[in-house]
């Protein structure tokens, strides 16, 4: 098999994903974020129940996703970054001239990577939430949870593809995620729903977020989330996620490494 089959870069990219030591971190930290925070919310709305406004169990079980997220996009950005700080991305072009290869090797390796920490950590998160809720949680296969359970797995997965392209364009670690943690940051604690910079903010990858997982707020409150769908939410998604990594592509076959 030539080393420069799809095969045999993707096999090299894969194993260049878990040798690099903050992939198992990172994954763990998202872990621990989206689990941990969600069962601690879970646990006091459980005790206080009579207090909150509007209880959905999919919100006390999703909602620190928002945050784990975080762990998500520093993994992408690590995944790419490193190369180029390490100086190890002169040895990948040399191994594979073919950039194009090489970047799909790179990108899908990361998002195989994703989308297996995230099914986990989306899961567990959801279990444990709902063990904490007692009485007041909900079922696995309750209407809407498969949805709102996938929707969080796909956008995790697609949050960590999009910050790879961005740690690409930028060629650092450290750019990228001065970029998007702030951003995705400030975006899921509420910048999004302040009424004069909503217009625009609310196409954000991190507000399409919470329309994928079903933790939008009520049908019809204009306050909390974008509220234009779960299928435009995707769309959004994916747009972004798509011209980060066309972006990153187009300077990496542009520009010396």
């Amino acid at each position: 098999m030539s080393s420069n089959s799809p095969r045999a870069v993707l096999a090299a990219e894969w194993t260049k994903v878990w040798t690099v030591r903050s992939t198992g971190f990172t994954l763990l930290l998202a872990f621990v974020l989206s689990t941990g925070i969600g069962t601690l919310v879970a646990f006091n709305w459980r005790g206080n129940i009579e207090h909150v406004v509007n209880f959905d169990p999919l919100v006390a079980a999703l909602y620190s996703v928002t945050l784990g997220q975080l762990a998500l996009v520093v993994l992408g950005a690590l995944l790419v970054g490193s190369e180029y700080a390490s100086g190890s991305i002169r040895t990948s072009l040399s191994a594979v001239p073919g950039r194009g290869l090489l970047y799909c090797g790179k990108v899908l390796a990361g998002t195989v990577t994703a989308l297996a920490g995230s099914t986990v950590t989306v899961l567990v998160t959801f279990l444990a939430a709902q063990a904490a809720l007692g009485p007041y949680g909900t079922k696995l296969a309750a209407d809407g949870v498969p949805a709102a359970l996938a929707g969080a797995v796909v956008y995790l997965t697609l949050i960590c593809a999009f910050s790879m392209g961005i740690a690409t364009v930028v060629r650092s670690s450290a750019i990228a995620m001065g970029i998007l943690l702030p951003l995705l940051f400030l975006g899921s604690q509420g910048l999004g729903n302040v009424p004069a910079l909503k217009p625009v903010l609310r196409y954000l990858p991190d507000q399409a977020g919470l329309e994928l997982m079903h933790i939008a707020g009520p049908s019809g409150d204009g306050r909390f989330g974008p509220g234009y769908g779960t299928g435009a939410a995707l769309a959004i998604l994916l747009a972004w996620t798509a011209a980060a990594l066309i972006g990153g592509y187009l300077v990496l076959r542009g520009r010396d490494a």
